[in-house]
């Protein structure tokens, strides 16, 4: 069974923003684009699964209007890890001490008042356990898809922030599990 994890396009958002759980928009062209792409690849029959953030939707409605077979189901469970009162601030305005905060207890510690990495880990793991039989697409978001990436392995509880992934697709792309 292959499992695609698609990131939305580029959020209408200035750069170095934390916007995890942040309702916002992408750029239009940009999801245009990315739905042309994975509609070229996508297998009929193939279950879409969405985040409930627009900049999510977005691409799941472009792809829906491209490929009719590719009904998109909404999950909450496949939001971007929520930040609390970090949300919409610069990064660098955050300060140092919180982020240290963050990662001296990355698994239970949550920023901003937000979710713990834990808690997020815990989230995504339901939506994995349910992927069901046959091909699946997520349109969803980097962190998600980071999770996805310790899913995919079998490791389901992170200690530290070094074990966290790195790599993520770029906006409109995406990994195969």
């Amino acid at each position: 069974m292959t499992q695609w994890a698609v990131r939305h396009a580029q959020p209408l958002v200035a750069p170095g923003i934390c916007y995890g759980a942040l309702d916002l928009a992408a750029d239009a062209p940009a999801t245009l684009v990315a739905a042309e792409q994975l509609a070229a690849i996508l297998p009929t029959g193939c279950h879409v699964r969405s985040s409930t953030l627009q900049r999510c939707e977005q691409l799941a409605q472009a792809l829906y209007a491209l490929r009719p077979d590719l009904v998109p189901n909404f999950d909450p469970r496949l939001r971007e890890m929520d930040f609390g009162a970090w949300e919409g601030q610069r990064w660098d305005a955050i300060g140092q001490s919180a982020l240290d905060a963050w990662t001296a207890d990355f698994a239970q510690h949550r920023p901003g008042g937000g979710e713990s990495v834990q808690g997020f880990m815990q989230r995504v793991a339901s939506a994995w356990d349910e992927k069901g039989d046959g091909p699946t697409l997520w349109i969803t978001h980097a962190g998600v898809i980071r999770a996805c990436s310790l899913l995919h392995t079998g490791l389901r509880q992170i200690t530290q922030a070094s074990q966290w992934p790195q790599a993520a697709p770029g906006y409109g792309e995406w990994f195969t599990f």
